[in-house]
């Protein structure tokens, strides 16, 4: 038996490393349009040609514009305006699916992702087992026992990934797969967490959210899952043991333990649901339900609404963000001490000292202190990390369009282009309905609507009016509002280079002045007194964002009486239902029953899930029947487009 599983296993990685010879580096999935399931398409006059500063400007208005100086003057990328072209959405969409910008190298050789009992050819093999059928979860089998969080999970165990297989592929979607260094690495693109994989169908539904996707499990089973503990909410007691190494460590000049560390980091992974992934550095677990990437209108960007300064309207700052902060905790050792109190060398050589690569593994014996050692061995010297970035002018400052400091962009392109085309392609998207509707049902929905006043925020063609609304006035969970307060220790006003700056950048690259509303900047960023707020988002394609809320709080399954809140759904691997889970964001006493399922479960509350707040009824209390209840719902399933 164990001559089969080995010579499986051989087969496995011949057929990964004959794939590579014969198509290069990388591999990496990208759908042709008929593996793709639709939304409508966006009428042609809502794409722009240019994009300045949030501000569209169509095909007729550039034509026009450009028979004057003034005009071409505007349209000038040294005037900071991005053109739109269809290159320039299919470099978006390629980039979408294919790009990691290094990433690769923190989460293979440093994280240790695929290190642990989670291998590449242990996916390889669940993949190979699909036979081409596709799949919205992998299932992989454990490569050994391991230990993890406190937890033991036995060798040969499936688990429950969440990792997207599209019909008819054999390869992760989202998940490059490159030969660097005689080892195959895996890396993490906007694919992974903002597209999957329709269950009945297989084909890919672009800008959906994966909801299932296993991001806690994934990083728990890393051998170096401390390498992103700056994600990881401790609790209180487990806070003041890594503040205690931390202390002794600056007394010895050595690091914290390594064993305790990672005990105390996968225990808090282990708690996240899936769907959901933490996007902050503050220390805390604020892991949010993982958002589509429908974006057409929908700004400002983040949950809080960070992202609303810059190339459209803030989205190539929100996109910019997932890789220059998400997949990287290196890039922020040049802020460590602002933003977490630690000194940039405790912080190097924390991430650094259990690295499963012996080339980025830390030591003392290595006579260097740990920014030394790291300078060694740097892939992109020059810049803090090891993901492609270049250096803002305000760098290492914080600012409204740079949050972390940097920006990704790769050798060969242009400065931020990668992050501006994702955002012109994204704008394209429109969610699919894969369910039939009762029109006269929606209609009177459509009447619900407008009478319970949900136009007051959720108004106009993208149902949104673009607003924060500060957490004490939505009185939802409170703790992510604040998660981005510590950059005002190091904040900045924000410039961006001209959109046809090369990268590596030439001495004295052409910057712009980027324009922001203090306002929003301030209440997105929870700067000085305030406690931050959340955007109002949009509505559309909420078929495919249950559970709601930004905590993902509201979730309820198909069963109205059994499966009612967190706890009786994601924990126990059932979905949220579009329908009921909309029931309960209307519907006091269905949400009261949330609220407490959720409230009983200890681990939710280490990770600030509750599902409170936004307390606008469409009930009987409020003066509506049940039937006009349901047609209310109805209404918000069929919001698939922005209309004319």
């Amino acid at each position: 038996m164990m001559k089969r599983v080995f010579i499986a296993v051989v087969l496995i990685l011949v057929l990964a490393f004959g794939l590579i010879n014969q198509l290069g580096p990388e591999l990496a999935y990208v759908p042709p349009e008929d593996k793709v399931l639709s939304g409508p398409p966006l009428s042609s006059h809502m794409i722009p040609a240019y994009d300045l500063w949030g501000e569209s400007i169509s095909r007729q208005q550039a034509e026009t514009m450009s028979r004057t100086s003034e005009g071409r003057k505007r349209l000038s990328p040294k005037n900071g305006a991005v053109r739109i072209t269809p290159e320039f959405l299919k470099m978006g969409r390629e980039a979408f699916y294919k790009e990691t910008f290094g990433n690769e190298v923190f989460l293979t050789d440093i994280m240790g992702i695929v290190d642990g009992a989670i291998t590449v050819p242990a996916m390889m093999k669940a993949i190979i087992k699909l036979r081409g059928k596709g799949t919205d979860n992998l299932k992989v089998e454990l490569a050994k026992t391991v230990t993890v969080g406190g937890k033991t999970f036995k060798k040969g165990t499936l688990v429950d990934t969440g990792i997207d297989v599209p019909k008819g592929s054999y390869l992760p979607l989202g998940m490059p797969v490159k030969l660097s260094e005689g080892k195959l690495k895996v890396g993490i693109t906007c694919a992974a967490c903002h597209a999957t994989v329709q269950r009945e169908t297989g084909l890919v539904v672009e800008g959906a959210p994966n909801l299932n996707l296993n991001n806690g499990l994934l990083m728990a089973m890393a051998t170096n899952s401390i390498a992103y503990f700056t994600h990881a909410e401790l609790t209180p007691d487990q806070l003041k043991v890594l503040r205690k190494h931390l202390a002794q460590a600056g007394k010895t000049g050595g690091l914290p333990d390594v064993q305790e560390m990672e005990k105390q980091v996968d225990k808090t992974f282990l708690k996240w649901p899936p769907g959901f992934f933490d996007s902050t550095i503050d220390l805390k677990s604020n892991p949010t339900k993982i958002p589509d990437s429908f974006t057409f209108g929908d700004y400002p960007f983040g949950w809080s609404g960070f992202a609303s300064a810059g190339p459209f309207h803030g989205l190539s700052t929100f996109t910019n963000n997932v890789h220059a902060q998400n997949s990287d905790s290196l890039s922020q050792s040049e802020i460590s001490r602002p933003l977490f109190g630690i000194d940039k060398e405790k912080y190097l050589g924390v991430i650094l000292q259990n690295a499963p690569s012996r080339k980025y593994q830390y030591t003392k014996a290595s006579g260097k202190t740990p920014s030394e050692f790291f300078a060694s061995v740097d892939p992109t010297p020059g810049t803090p990390g090891v993901n492609e970035v270049i250096l803002p002018p305000a760098y290492p400052r914080s600012t409204p369009v740079a949050p972390i400091g940097v920006l990704v962009s790769s050798p060969g392109s242009r400065a931020n282009e990668q992050n501006n085309a994702m955002s012109a392609w994204q704008n394209t998207l429109s969610p699919p309905l894969p369910v039939k509707l009762d029109r006269q049902r929606v209609n009177e929905g459509r009447k619900v609507f407008i009478r319970a006043g949900c136009m007051r925020c959720h108004a106009g063609n993208t149902f949104t009016n673009h607003q924060i609304v500060p957490v004490e006035q939505i009185g939802t969970e409170s703790s992510r509002a604040a998660a981005l307060k510590t950059t005002g220790n190091i904040f900045a006003s924000p410039f961006l280079y001209t959109p046809d700056t090369p990268v590596p950048l030439p001495k004295k690259a052409q910057t712009n002045q980027v324009p922001f509303d203090p306002a929003a900047v301030r209440l997105g960023f929870a700067h000085g007194t305030s406690k931050g707020g959340y955007k109002v988002p949009s509505l559309i394609g909420l078929y495919w964002n249950a559970p709601y809320l930004h905590d993902g709080g509201v979730s309820v399954g198909k069963n109205l009486s059994s499966e009612v809140g967190i706890p009786e759904t994601l924990l126990k691997g059932k979905p949220a239902d579009p329908r009921n889970s909309l029931l309960a964001l209307v519907d006091r006493d269905l949400r009261k029953r949330v609220i407490n399922q959720n409230r009983k479960s200890a681990v939710l509350r280490s990770i600030h899930v509750a599902g409170i707040g936004h307390s606008f009824w469409v009930d009987s209390q409020a003066g509506f029947s049940p039937k006009e209840q349901q047609a209310l719902v109805e209404y918000l399933l069929s919001l698939d487009v922005p209309r004319d």
